[in-house]
């Protein structure tokens, strides 16, 4: 049995990430806007500004989300550390 890993080329990461992020966007701003929904019939006499606030946070959570996939370096505790940092602690 081979343990060797089939390379993926880098077009296709992005693309899995971007794919990632547009459902979870989908995702976190649909609970927004249900939760919306829901607050803005029972508690805000059916007004329209607490769909759009909580939409809001939703979109914005996963903005967030996708930003840390792009960009792992801030994630708060990781540290990034270079080739000859790696090497020199060997």
């Amino acid at each position: 049995m081979s343990t060797t890993q089939k390379s993926v080329p880098s077009e296709d990461i992005i693309g899995q990430k971007y794919d990632r992020c547009l459902a979870d966007l989908l995702v976190k701003a649909g609970v927004g806007f249900g939760a919306g929904v829901v607050a803005s019939v029972i508690l805000f006499r059916r007004r329209t500004w607490p769909i759009a606030l909580s939409t809001g946070f939703g979109a914005g959570a996963a903005w967030a989300d996708c930003d840390r996939s792009f960009n792992p370096a801030r994630i708060p505790g990781t540290r990034v550390v270079s080739q000859s940092e790696l090497a020199s602690s060997k």
